[in-house]
């Protein structure tokens, strides 16, 4: 296996770069915050569900959407990480912030 130029001087190749994509920027109207929620309410994971909350409240701005529901931000951004478990109250809250309603359908 033959070397190649940077083997040979020692040199270390620096890695692509790589640009972080932050979902919030595709969430600028109503539709696709509707299509994204939608879309993680159909995988039925409480997590992921909380986390696409988070991500439109980072959309939408943390502190208009803690004005909105009498919550402090540091409360919303730790109840919507990846580690947070936010209570139905708080999910409510920021459902009715956002303008988004839960809505149950029967499947029988």
């Amino acid at each position: 296996m033959r070397e190649g130029p940077a083997e040979r001087t020692g040199a270390i190749q620096a890695p692509e770069s790589l640009t972080l994509y932050d979902p919030t920027e595709d969430l600028a109207s109503d539709a696709a915050i509707a299509t994204f929620m939608a879309e993680a309410f159909a995988t039925e994971d409480a997590s992921y569900i909380a986390h696409a909350l988070g991500v439109v409240a980072r959309a939408k701005g943390m502190s208009k959407i803690a004005r909105q529901t009498g919550l402090s931000r540091e409360q919303l951004y730790r109840s919507f990480s990846a580690t947070g478990n936010p209570t139905l109250k708080t999910t409510l809250a920021v459902m009715k912030a956002l303008g988004l309603e839960l809505t149950a359908n029967g499947h029988g």
